[in-house]
This record gives structure tokens, sequence and C-alpha cells, in this order.
């Protein structure tokens, strides 16, 4: 990278080139952190290099998830708190990947940004940096884009995408459901990422004092709003080679509805038991305030579980057993039963 380059009008225009160099070397720290056996060459090249180590696999396959932070990062930006929706970041695409049975690899990142200010990009990427090592996989690469006139200057957008690895005969199958199967939950830290238009709208985010502490929550809004997404990975991982799992859900944006019956196959229903989900006290808040009927939060919201997982009965203290030696308090919420492929909350 030269030190040489640098362009009078290009900054005339609204971007900074130097700037953008600043921010690579903040970030480098952070970046190195992540670093895993595989991980070829640093930062600065074009393209991340990653060498897989395939050794006893059958038939790899390469499993991929892409996703953004959504308007949750607004709160950080009115905070002025940004070394947390990294993780968000990077969770909501590996948890995805893990649903199919796989292992993260690798990360990269994008921030499209207003202005570049080489030490608000170092933090967004300590929060990815972060999530990167929670998850076990690698920050190979990224691209910080400066986009002055089509974004205000303390914007920015932050998305990315992973790729992980699965054994074909270690896919998750679905179709291996079977009534009297046990449904699993794994809690949430919050609202993780989804539901944000709505919690704006709930609590006028744009208007709100968000260093003011809730009673009901014990600690300051803005805070609350912001605990990162957790990351299931590794738990999930040591769930799967303990127990027969088949099939897990990352319950984000849609809620129980729409992400629970994404795992289950024709001609069977998974039937949760509403009194058994330990819901945080951050979705009463937001129904008392927002009027919002309880079917709409469970169709929107996490509700206090982030993942859920589908396991043989057999195996389900095996399971339970194993997500918890990995940090996960995970608890029984329901069974699957014959009927239309659906989700029921009785």
């Amino acid at each position: 990278m030269s030190n040489e380059s640098h362009s009078a009008s290009y900054a005339a225009a609204g971007v900074n080139i130097e700037a953008g160099y600043e921010g690579v070397k903040l970030m480098k720290k952070h970046v190195e952190r992540t670093f895993v056996p595989g991980v070829l060459g640093g930062l600065g090249g074009f393209g991340g290099l990653f060498a897989p180590n395939m050794t006893g696999m059958k038939e790899p396959v390469l499993v991929s998830g892409t996703d953004g932070v959504g308007t949750k990062q607004r709160v950080a930006q009115l905070m002025d708190k940004h070394d947390t929706v990294g993780i968000d970041c990077v969770a909501m695409c590996v948890n995805d990947i893990v649903c199919c049975g796989a292992k993260p690899l690798f990360f990269l990142d994008y921030i499209a940004i207003g202005k570049n200010e080489p030490e608000k990009v170092a933090s967004l990427v300590s929060g990815v940096a972060e999530g990167c090592v929670q998850a076990g996989c690698a920050l190979i690469g990224g691209e910080t884009a400066e986009h002055p006139g089509t974004m205000q200057p303390d914007d920015y957008d932050l998305a990315g995408f992973s790729v992980g690895i699965v054994d074909k005969d270690k896919v998750l199958d679905r179709n291996a459901m079977r009534p009297g199967d046990i449904v699993i939950a794994l809690p949430s830290g919050g609202l993780h990422s989804n539901g944000f238009s709505l919690v704006r709208k709930v609590f006028d985010i744009e208007h709100a004092d968000l260093g003011r502490v809730v009673p009901e929550l014990g600690l300051p809004l803005g805070e609350a709003l912001l605990t990162p997404t957790r990351i299931y990975v590794k738990p999930v991982l040591a769930a799967l080679r303990a127990a027969e799992i088949r099939g897990i859900s990352h319950i984000t944006g849609g809620g129980f509805y729409e992400n629970i019956p994404r795992c289950v196959p024709d001609g069977l229903t998974a039937r949760i038991e509403k009194a058994a989900i330990r819901t945080p006290a951050i979705f009463g808040l937001i129904a008392r305030l927002g009027n919002i009927p309880e079917r709409d939060m469970f169709n929107t919201f996490n509700m206090g579980v982030g993942m859920s997982a589908v396991v043989r009965r057999e195996d389900a203290d095996r399971a339970l057993n194993a997500l918890r030696e990995n940090g996960v308090d995970a608890y029984v919420i329901g069974e699957m039963a014959e009927g239309e492929k659906k989700i029921e909350i009785v």
C-alpha cells in the first residue's frame, strides 16, 4: 500500500483516501485476533485467501450466509457507540450457517459510510473481529466505501458474509424428524438484530433518552437495545457431536412463526408450550408501550429464544448437557407432532 497515494480532486469530492489507509492500520490488530489455521496472507490484497482443512471429510460442502445489522445500527449511531454492532453482523451470518450443521471458516465485511472516520471504522471492525472470535472463524477481508452526497456524514451501513464447511452426510436433514422429537430453546440475549423498525417506532428512538435507566430492564434503554446477538456456533457444534439433532432454526425476522417451520418437513407440526418460554422483560415492555398483540410479538421478535433445535427424544438430555457445558442454558419448549407443516404456540 503506497504512502504516495493521494488525490486532491477526489478529496474535494468528499472521499479521503488517506483516512481509508489509516482505518486499515487501526483495524489490523483486531483482524489479527481472528486468524485461525487456514488463513493465508494478511490485509491489503485483492482477495481473502483461506485453505480449509478437509481431513477426514468424504464429500465437503461449502455453506454460505450473508446479512447485515439492519436498523439496529441507528441506535449505535445515536449513542455514538460502534463496537458491538459488528458482533450482530457476524452472528446473523454464522448462526444461519450452523443451522445446516456447518462450521464457519471465514468472514468478510462491507462498510458503507458517509464520511470515513478511521477511529469509527476501526471500532466497527473491532466488533466484527469479536464476533469472529466467538464463532471461531477468521476475518480475512472486507471493504470500506465512503459515500459522500448519498449518505449523511455520520451514517453507515454494515453488512457481511461468511462461508462454512460440512461433510455432505452430516448436513442436517429435516426429513429425519419424527413425531415425539423434542424442541429445545437456546436463549437469546434480548432483541438481537430483528424488529428494530418497530422497536424504533415504539420507543420514538430519535427523541428518546437512551441513557435513561429503565426500571423494568435495570439498565439504560440504549444499552438494552444494543445488547449483541448471541453467537451459537461453538455450543451447537458441540451438541451436534453429542446428539442426533434433526433440525435447527435461527429465530430472526419473522419470529417463531416464520423461522421454526423452515426446518419442519411436511406432515409435522412444531407444538410449542408458551408457558415454557423464558421471555426477557424487554419484550413485555415493547408489547405494552406499543400495544402490540401477542401474535404479532411472536411473529416479529425472538421472544427470548435465539435459536431452536429439534432433537431425537432419546438424545434430548445429551444435547441439553452439551449446550449447557458450552455456556448456553438450553431448555425444552415443545415437541413435534403429526399434522400440517406449521408451528402451534399453545
